[in-house]
C-alpha cells in the first residue's frame, strides 16, 4: 500500500519560511513510518524557505536508549535529511517542564490522583451512563480524586502513595474561555482550514508521573512554542490530541502553530507501522540494499512499500 505524506506547495507563515521539527522517541529504530513524517516536516521546510528542527522525546528514561538516538541521527543522514540547529533534547530540560507544572498548579488547575489503572476502569464499569474513551482512545478519567481535600492529599502524599498530576479539565476550560478549542488545518493538497473540536470528553489528563515527569502533551506544546514552530506535521492518529495541545497553549498564552496531520503508512493488513509489531526499520532495508532515494520514494507514496 502507498500512502503520501508529502507538505504540497510553497504555502509561507506570513510571508516566512515554515519552521517545523521532526520528534522521534529514541525507544527502537526508525522505520518506513517515522521517514514518512520526517519527510513531511523536511519537504514542508525546505519548500518554503523554512527551518526543519530534530527534536528527541527521551522523557521517558525506562524505555529510551542512548543507542537508539544514535541510530536516529545516522539514519536520518543516511536519508539527506539534515536538522537546521542543534538538537533538542527533552530530558535536558526537566526544570522547564516543572516549572509549567509548578506555574497550572499555583493557579490550582492541577491535582494529585492516586488512582490505578485498575481504580479507573472499575470507576468506568460503574458510571454506565457516562462515555469512558476519550476521542485519541485512551480511558478517560472520571475525577474520583478531584473532590479529595487539601488534608486527604497532603497524608497520602505523605505516606508516599503513588501518584499522577492531572489537569482540571473543568477549571481549565473555564479560564480558558470554554470547551470547544480551534486551530488551522492543512490538507494534502494545501487547503487551510479551521477545526474546531471540544476538549473536556479527554477528561482531566495526565500532565505528570512518577516514571514520567511530564507528559506528552505537556512537553510537545512547551517546546513548539519555545522553538518557533510554525507548523506541526504528524500523523493523523494524533489530530484527536489537538485539542489537549490548543487548551495548553491557551492556557499559558503559548503561540498557535498551524496543523498538517498526513496519512499514516500501512502494511499489508491495514495496520499502521508500528515498532511494537517489529515493522521493518531503515536499517534493516540499508543492509538489503535499499538506496535513501527508493526509501524516499516508499515513503512519500512514489513507489510500493517493501514486502
Amino acid at each position: 500500500m502507498t500512502a503520501s505524506c508529502c507538505f504540497q506547495g510553497g504555502n509561507r507563515d506570513g510571508g516566512r519560511g515554515w519552521v517545523t521539527r521532526f520528534a522521534p522517541s529514541p525507544t527502537g529504530f526508525l522505520h518506513l513510518g517515522h521517514a514518512a513524517a520526517a519527510l513531511a516536516a523536511w519537504n514542508a521546510a525546505g519548500e518554503s524557505g523554512g527551518r526543519f528542527l530534530l527534536r528527541i522525546e527521551d522523557i521517558d528514561s525506562g524505555r529510551c536508549r542512548v543507542e537508539y538516538e544514535e541510530a536516529i541521527l545516522e539514519d536520518l543522514a543516511w536519508l539527506g535529511i539534515v536538522p537546521d540547529g542543534p538538537v533538542r533534547r527533552q530530558s535536558d530540560h526537566m526544570a522547564d517542564y516543572r516549572a509549567v507544572l509548578d506555574g497550572l498548579a499555583g493557579r490550582g488547575l492541577l491535582y494529585p490522583c492516586f488512582c490505578t489503572r485498575a481504580d479507573i476502569k472499575r470507576e468506568a464499569a460503574e458510571a454506565a451512563h457516562a462515555p469512558h474513551q476519550a476521542p485519541d482512545g485512551t480511558l478517560a478519567y472520571g475525577g474520583a480524586c478531584r473532590g479529595l481535600s487539601a488534608a486527604e492529599r497532603a497524608e497520602r502524599i505523605a505516606r508516599g502513595v503513588p501518584h499522577v498530576l492531572r489537569l482540571d479539565m473543568a477549571r481549565a476550560t473555564r479560564e480558558a474561555g470554554g470547551d470547544v478549542m480551534s486551530w488551522h488545518e492543512w490538507g494534502d493538497g494545501g487547503g487551510r482550514r479551521m477545526l474546531s473540536a471540544p476538549v473536556a470528553p479527554f477528561g482531566d489528563v495526565v500532565l505528570a508521573r512518577k516514571d514520567c515527569p511530564a507528559s506528552y502533551h505537556l512537553c510537545v506544546t512547551h517546546d513548539d512554542a519555545l522553538q518557533g514552530v510554525s507548523l506541526v506535521t504528524r500523523g493523523a492518529d494524533l489530530r484527536p490530541a489537538t485539542a489537549v495541545h490548543r487548551l495548553l497553549q491557551v492556557l499559558m498564552g503559548w503561540p498557535a502553530p498551524d496543523y498538517l496531520h498526513h496519512p499514516l503508512l500501512l502494511d499489508e493488513d491495514g495496520r499502521r507501522l508500528a515498532k511494537r509489531d517489529r515493522a521493518q526499520t531503515l536499517r534493516a532495508l540499508r543492509e538489503a540494499g535499499w538506496s535513501p532515494q527508493a526509501v524516499r520514494d516508499a515513503a512519500t507514496g512514489k513507489a510500493p512499500l517493501p514486502a
